[in-house]
């Protein structure tokens, strides 16, 4: 009688086949559009729970079948596909203006972050993070936004750049971290935005609260921003791929 395989996959089948079918389908349906850096050896292995050995033999046959290549940064998607447009209204924080830099004020510090952020981003209590503090104003002192903003453990450990800031948290420095989301998306980390945008009660002025993970549902940020202006709530959600 012929072995059943209803609950268990063929046995002659070397079990890196599995992994190379499950990033051969993350290509196909542009969860990994083409010419976007794969996660590294260490992240896949963690993700689907396997040794860096049977990735690396994944990856091999997803590479000797043309569908990825690899250099010294790694390696990328090649699948043909349409590539992927940068949304023009990302920024960070959310809500920093263009128009008049000048009236802005952007620091950072190391410190325990608000509890409703550790929550988001996992952290124990206390446990202190790289805090983003940013407040403007036009020159009337109309338009007031400040922003809040708290980074989780991965953001730091995977973002180079932002990694470098935790030395230079003192919260006395003017800090330039509008290039964070391409900072993160060059580290291969493909960034879910969450934003919630609802009127406070009493006053004219909206709370926005922006999520953003990673394409392995770990966060990485969160940001609360009180804007001098009233509107409807509002709740949207848009995903920015990682690139090089």
């Amino acid at each position: 009688m012929a072995r059943t395989t209803h609950d268990h996959p063929l046995p002659e089948e070397p079990f890196y086949w599995r992994i190379a079918r499950e990033l051969l389908g993350e290509l196909r349906d542009g969860t990994i559009p083409p010419g976007e850096r794969l996660p590294g050896e260490r992240q896949l292995a963690d993700h689907f729970g396997v040794s860096r050995a049977t990735v690396r033999q994944a990856l091999d046959v997803l590479r000797h079948d043309g569908l990825i290549t690899t250099d010294r940064r790694g390696s990328h998607a090649t699948l043909p596909g349409l590539p992927v447009e940068t949304p023009a209204s990302l920024a960070f924080p959310v809500g920093a203006r263009d128009a008049d830099p000048g009236a802005d004020r952007a620091t950072v510090t190391w410190e325990t972050p608000p509890p409703e952020h550790a929550q988001v981003l996992g952290l124990a209590p206390h446990r202190p993070t790289l805090v983003h503090r940013y407040e403007s104003a036009g020159a009337d002192g109309r338009g007031r936004r400040s922003a809040v903003t708290s980074f989780s453990a991965v953001a730091l450990a995977e973002v180079e750049e932002l990694g470098r800031y935790r030395d230079r948290a003192d919260g006395e420095a003017e800090a330039e971290l509008r290039r964070v989301y391409d900072w993160m998306r060059r580290a291969g980390l493909t960034l879910h935005h969450r934003d919630a945008i609802t009127p406070l009660a009493g006053v004219p002025s909206v709370r926005v609260t922006r999520r953003v993970h990673d394409q392995y549902a770990r966060p990485l940020e969160v940001t609360d921003l009180v804007v001098d202006a009233q509107q409807d709530a509002l709740v949207y959600e848009f995903t920015l791929p990682g690139t090089d």
